[in-house]
């Protein structure tokens, strides 16, 4: 993995070992809410059959997953739990954020104690708007996912260099960079993290059906 680390893998090697890896997921289900219903009929039942897409779900603990997917309504109580499963997971790792509640706290969104999106917790790859969305509309997303991940730089997303939705927004938020990732009022001299910041911009994250991912 030294060579992957480095970034010298020839490309060959780079599309065959991402081709391996969108082909062989193992999906941590984190079902919340009503949404978890759709997962599980996507996950489970042979209508659907996700394991002809080489994902398979139901790993022994999320040490052994590569990406999560979360349904539900998150809460501030549960918050925590669905961080420390993010943490649990090895990079490289990914997140599916399916469903309203999920994306941003659906028609509870003004509750006090709904957090307002996954995202707020953990970077998400991939949107599945809908209320609930169908098994399909998952199963699209998956692949969507996996196409990304043919894609990748993979010394990159080894290294945990990528630019994630969660960073783009904090930094956004500190009013460091713009949506496209550059430098706002680009000092002299930048530090080394706002450097980084600009030249490691991710894609923005995939929404299912290019709508809003309320």
């Amino acid at each position: 993995m030294g060579l992957v680390d480095k970034g010298r893998l020839p490309a060959p090697l780079t599309k065959l070992f991402n081709m391996s890896r969108s082909y062989s997921l193992w999906v941590y289900q984190w079902g919340l809410a009503c949404c978890a219903i759709e997962m599980g009929a996507a996950f489970g039942s042979p209508r659907y059959d996700v394991m002809r897409l080489g994902v398979i779900p139901l790993p022994a603990s999320p040490r052994q997953a590569d990406f999560v997917c979360v349904s539900g309504t998150v809460t501030d109580k549960m918050a925590p739990a669905v961080k420390r499963l993010w943490e649990q997971m090895p990079e490289p790792k990914y997140a599916i954020s399916m469903g309203s509640c999920a994306n941003c706290g659906g028609p509870y969104w003004d509750s006090y104690s709904v957090t307002k999106g996954v995202d707020q917790i953990i970077p998400i790859d991939v949107y599945v708007p809908g209320c609930p969305p169908r098994p399909e509309a998952l199963l699209e997303g998956i692949v969507l996912l996996q196409q990304r991940i043919k894609n990748e730089d993979m010394a990159a997303k080894w290294r945990g260099d990528e630019f994630t939705t969660l960073q783009r927004t904090r930094a956004m938020e500190a009013g460091e960079v713009d949506r496209d990732g550059e430098l706002i009022n680009e000092p002299t001299d930048p530090t080394p993290e706002m450097a980084q910041a600009a030249d490691s911009v991710q894609p923005e994250p995939i929404v299912v059906g290019g709508g809003p991912i309320e």
